[in-house]
């Protein structure tokens, strides 16, 4: 423990670094093997005296992957983009205005319409495929990105996220002073709501986008193979009855790139956002 003026700061122990250097290692590994297998050939993965030393083809077979006419990957990845970073705009947006509505929105029916967005997540979303499909199919939108865009475009889990957020964060005297300074809604929810909920809208940002990335099950029923997202054009690479998983699992890191530039890019500020809005609460 070491004393700096009147601040008592106790460093962590030897089993706190412990424990992290192993939470590290188990997150790691998963990439790891992705790119041990990825950087071999077909026959890596069957091999019992495999080295655990990353081989040198991995360029050759995510140029495969790449090249591969099946797959068609340029257009999957700009499918994925445009979805994903779509659905997470618009989550936020709207999950934000919702949630802002009924923590500090006084109106009639408001308890009974959160208990119905929030009954919703207990439904399974296997049960809705059919009549969804239905629905786009009816619409002429099977085959296109929109038919995925659409249906996700808010979630009840962003609805409450941002609800519960608001509720604990964001004053009612705030929204009182802004109202009596001339403000109306609109710029009391710009001025005043927006700025408090912005760390937990990054992290609804970022949790769904990476639920729209790596969303395959529906992708998989409305779009075809000449207009895929990322996870349905990779599942070509497994559709023989041989898989090639030094293909499959380079192609596999091939999609989380993406992913992992955007949480180098966002990462610091995610976190800022988030120690700031627990300082303010």
């Amino acid at each position: 423990m070491a004393r700096k003026g009147s601040i008592h700061i106790q460093r962590p122990g030897w089993l706190v670094y412990a424990a992290l250097g192993a939470v590290i290692v188990a997150s790691l590994f998963p990439f790891y093997w992705s790119l041990l297998i990825g950087s071999g050939d077909s026959s890596t993965v069957r091999d019992p005296n495999m080295s655990w030393i990353p081989g040198g083809n991995f360029i050759e077979n995510s140029m495969t992957v790449i090249e591969n006419p099946a797959v068609n990957f340029w257009k999957a990845l700009g499918n994925s983009i445009i979805v994903s970073t779509t659905v997470a705009v618009t989550t936020v947006v709207l999950s934000t205005l919702a949630g802002f509505a009924f923590a500090k929105l006084r109106f009639k029916g408001n308890g009974v319409l959160f208990v119905a967005v929030i009954a919703t997540m207990a439904v399974p979303v296997q049960l809705g495929v059919v009549p969804l499909y239905i629905l786009m199919a009816d619409f002429g939108w099977t085959g296109s990105v929109g038919a995925v865009i659409i249906p996700a475009l808010v979630t009840a889990f962003g609805v409450f996220w941002m609800t519960q957020y608001l509720t604990q964060s964001l004053p009612g005297e705030l929204i009182e002073a802004a109202r009596v300074d001339g403000c109306n809604m609109i710029r009391t929810f710009w001025h005043v709501a927006v700025p408090a909920a912005r760390p937990a809208a990054a992290m609804l940002f970022l949790f769904t986008f990476v639920t729209a990335w790596n969303n395959f099950f529906w992708p998989f029923i409305v779009l075809d193979q000449s207009n895929p997202t990322l996870p349905v054009a990779l599942s070509m690479l497994q559709a023989n009855y041989f898989v090639d998983y030094s293909l499959v699992l380079a192609g596999v890191l091939l999609a989380t790139v993406p992913l992992l530039i955007l949480f180098v890019f966002t990462g610091r500020q995610l976190v800022t956002g988030i120690m700031q809005g627990a300082l303010k609460g």
